[in-house]
């Protein structure tokens, strides 16, 4: 498989990208999207074969399933339930951006992100090209653009490197704003936890959380 790199930089471009990229996810294969934090590699989140192929180009196994990315607040309930009271004054402050949120799923959701124990990882993220992918393909599962091992790219270039043999489409919207990965916060209970630190501090996070008499606990 050879990718092709999509740029951005005028409004033809990117509409031609977004097309191409949304086309892709709908044949099942894998494209490469920018965020706001550091490039990711896509797949339809209820296409499991896809999504296995995306485990394999990472060179992961099933036991570390990818996040969702969603393109708008009111999907958050469609893939999670419980969602406590804390998650979604995170939610309020800092979608989108680069927060994720481990929720208990919803229990109807027909799709195969791999072990993932009932939980669903979810973001929004604050990048007006991905979230138009995704108001196209609906959910999509998007792990870093990296294999296991390396750093995650920032650039499309860094991305079509390490991905590149794997993927179909390459969008390239310019270096990763913010550059480094989300944080992610378990939400499957009612007191939350950092599961991993990333551009959101836990201090930024509590500065949230404590007007409302709760906190996180780190990692």
């Amino acid at each position: 498989m050879t990718s092709e790199m999509y740029p951005t930089t005028t409004p033809e471009e990117r509409e031609a990208a977004i097309e191409a990229a949304a086309l892709a996810i709908q044949r099942g294969d894998l494209v490469v999207v920018p965020t706001d934090t550091v490039y990711g590699i896509a797949a339809d989140a209820f296409d499991a074969d896809a999504v296995a192929d995306l485990l394999a180009a990472k060179g992961r196994g099933r036991e570390m399933p990818p996040p969702v990315l969603i393109s708008n607040v009111s999907t958050l309930d469609a893939l999670a339930r419980e969602v406590p009271a804390f998650a979604r004054a995170l939610v309020d402050a800092f979608w989108p951006g680069p927060l994720t949120l481990v929720c208990r799923q919803q229990t109807s959701l027909m799709w195969d992100l791999g072990d993932t124990r009932g939980t669903v990882a979810v973001r929004m993220p604050d990048h007006d090209v991905t979230r138009e992918i995704l108001e196209r393909t609906g959910p999509l599962a998007v792990s870093s653009a990296n294999t296991t091992g390396l750093p995650p790219a920032t650039d499309a270039a860094q991305a079509a490197e390490m991905l590149g043999e794997r993927v179909t489409v390459v969008v390239d919207a310019g270096e990763s704003p913010v550059g480094e990965a989300s944080t992610i916060v378990d939400a499957t209970g009612t007191q939350g936890r950092i599961l991993r630190r990333g551009a959101l501090s836990l201090e930024q996070l509590n500065d949230v959380l404590e007007p409302l008499g709760a906190t996180l606990t780190d990692a």
